[in-house]
């Protein structure tokens, strides 16, 4: 696998990570970080193990949110990646971690594409309710949380996307799957490999 920076154009100065196998890759998983003022960025070890196990011919965008907008900006700067990934291949998925599972979800609800969201949040610092967006997401929804997780209501999503008939996952966990990266990656990359 190589990683090549990408710069993502924009209103926003938003910096890339593309995880490619150097093939034809005619799809791509947008990975969402999690919130950016507790230290969340592209290189977050969930994003990697999501990326890590992506089968061949599907490829990964990890980003970084350009400077904190409390949510407003950050689904921007996702919509510009998703925008940007969208001129390159054939299908666009949608992936987040924590705050940026809160992004995906949002952003899915205003394009197409399958989401997926690991650790959810269930509401955006600046209000925006992710459980309520899960209801105008019209593509394939797969969450994934920890039984022992008491950062985020992730539950609560959880219970919205089993509601629209999509895949609920749980894992032996609390909110930052320590030790189960490799496991929570392999769950996330099985349903891009299905619906991709």
């Amino acid at each position: 696998m190589t990683t090549e920076r990408v710069r993502i154009p924009g209103t926003r100065p938003v910096r890339g990570s593309l995880d490619s196998d150097d093939g034809d890759a005619r799809a791509v998983v947008v990975a969402a970080p999690p919130h950016p003022q507790c230290g969340g960025d592209r290189h977050d070890g969930r994003l990697r193990a999501v990326s890590a196990a992506l089968p061949e011919g599907i490829d990964c965008l990890r980003f970084d949110y350009g400077p904190w907008d409390e949510g407003r900006g950050e689904r921007a700067d996702a919509r510009a990646a998703r925008e940007w990934a969208a001129d390159r291949y054939d299908r666009v998925a949608l992936f987040g971690y924590s705050f940026g599972g809160g992004v995906a979800l949002l952003t899915a609800a205003a394009v197409s594409g399958p989401v997926a969201a690991l650790s959810p949040v269930a509401r955006l610092d600046d209000g925006s309710d992710v459980v309520a967006a899960v209801d105008r997401v019209d593509d394939p929804l797969w969450v994934g949380y920890g039984i022992r997780d008491d950062t985020v209501d992730a539950e609560r999503v959880g219970e919205a996307v089993g509601g629209r008939g999509g895949t609920v996952e749980t894992f032996p966990a609390d909110h930052v799957f320590v030790g189960r990266e490799a496991r929570v990656g392999s769950a996330v990359a099985a349903f891009f490999e299905d619906v991709l």
